[in-house]
């Protein structure tokens, strides 16, 4: 594997650092015969660094991000003779949970915006920090390992946690985590793009197309700029700005031959 021939193909500069680093990451788990992780990635950046490693043969790795429906995940690179089992026990090394349980007077307040206002007001990377899970009493914040000691000396030093119970936790203690859906019936003239996006939107065509255009609408997570790109039931599509939403089922036709189709939009 070409390192320098590789990157070329990368035209965008944050790509290109994204994929640098991880193959450094690779390089260094052979060399110390020691697990490597990425930072955390979001879901397009997941699916990019899986398409080189795919591209390249290369196997000996584990995507996890503390529980099975995370959508923050980190991708742990592992020596060759390490199986599954002896990565699982290695977790601890790579991320940890922040537990954050509210006084009586403000649970139930508290949103994921609120504890990821707060992380950030420390001068921390969104990449070093994992899925934020919120109930009514508090949140479990997924973090990378080499910044829980920072954590722990700065969390309860904001005012908004300062009577808040602050502690650490391993990974498989991590709260379950439900995820919120609401379900919505759009009607469609053809399942195009930009007919979805202008209804998911509340918006013209026109919007939409200039909504799609900016890069702001992703298709199971690739980013896509193509107005006209076919959308079919199971597809994801992410639009910055207005939510994640998948198309579950084509319910039928109007007698004008429109599509009604059935819609679940992460809440």
């Amino acid at each position: 594997m070409n390192k320098q021939e590789l990157l070329k193909s990368y035209k965008n500069e944050e790509d290109r650092l994204l994929v640098s680093k991880m193959l450094d990451q690779i390089v260094l788990c052979s060399k110390r015969n020691k697990i490597q992780n990425t930072d955390f990635l979001d879901s397009r950046q997941k699916l990019l660094l899986e398409k080189v490693l795919k591209s390249n043969k290369i196997e000996n790795y584990i995507i996890f991000g503390g529980f099975e429906e995370a959508e923050r995940t980190t991708i742990i690179f592992c020596p060759e003779k390490w199986n599954k089992e002896i990565v699982e026990k290695n977790y601890p090394s790579v991320m940890q949970v922040i537990e954050i349980l509210l006084p009586n007077d403000l649970k139930g307040k508290y949103t994921h915006r609120d504890y990821l206002g707060g992380l950030m007001k420390l001068g921390l990377k969104r990449e070093k920090i994992g899925d934020i899970v919120v109930w009514e009493e508090g949140a479990h914040i997924i973090v990378l390992n080499e910044i829980v000691p920072f954590l722990e000396q700065h969390l309860s030093t904001l005012i908004r946690f300062q009577k808040s119970q602050i502690s650490i936790k391993e990974i498989n203690e991590i709260h379950k985590c439900v995820i919120n859906k609401e379900e919505i019936e759009i009607i469609v003239s053809s399942t195009r793009l930009d007919n979805i996006v202008s209804e998911l939107c509340k918006t013209s065509r026109t919007k939409a197309e200039e909504i799609i255009r900016a890069e702001r609408v992703f298709v199971n997570y690739e980013p896509i700029t193509k107005d006209s790109k076919a959308i079919n039931v199971g597809d994801k599509i992410t639009i910055r700005g207005k939510g994640k939403f998948e198309i579950v089922e084509q319910v039928g036709n109007t007698k004008k031959g429109r599509y009604i189709l059935k819609i679940e939009k992460y809440i």
